[in-house]
């Protein structure tokens, strides 16, 4: 499999939280990932399916490693429970710290911006996408030059 081949998915915005993010992939601690309904929308982009496989990209835009979906699932955010919580790997401990920290994200300006919505907040009913992985392969790391 050449990652080159791949399209490319990205974990939150290039910086310290894509790279805790990636990170965390690369260490086999996350396994699982959420967005926003409304945002596949907004892009006009269609859901990923199970078996997609995709490249990860750093911060940088470097490919680092390539994952396959496991499971897809659009749920309601009041529904996202334990066991995705604490497959994100991002060290949450409960429901309501997973959601406290997805909630200041999708509240953030570049979430606003990227929807066009400089008010958009979630609620309960709020359309999530879920999604499971498997890491598949990683790239051989790139020193800095």
């Amino acid at each position: 499999m050449d990652m080159d081949d791949l399209p490319v998915v990205e974990f939150g915005f290039p910086g310290p939280l894509r790279d805790t993010l990636v990170a965390a992939i690369l260490s086999g601690a996350k396994t699982a990932t959420s967005a926003l309904l409304l945002g596949y929308e907004h892009a006009n982009e269609a859901l990923p399916e199970v078996g997609q496989r995709s490249a990860v990209v750093d911060s940088r835009g470097r490919r680092v490693a390539a994952i396959e979906l496991t499971e897809v699932r659009v749920v309601r955010l009041a529904d996202v429970d334990l066991e995705h919580a604490l497959a994100e790997g991002e060290g949450d401990e409960s429901v309501a710290q997973w959601r406290a920290g997805h909630e200041s994200f999708w509240h953030s300006a570049q979430v606003r911006a990227e929807l066009d919505d400089p008010d958009f907040t979630v609620d309960d009913d709020t359309l999530v996408v879920t999604k499971r992985f498997r890491l598949l392969q990683l790239d051989p790391p790139v020193l800095d030059e």
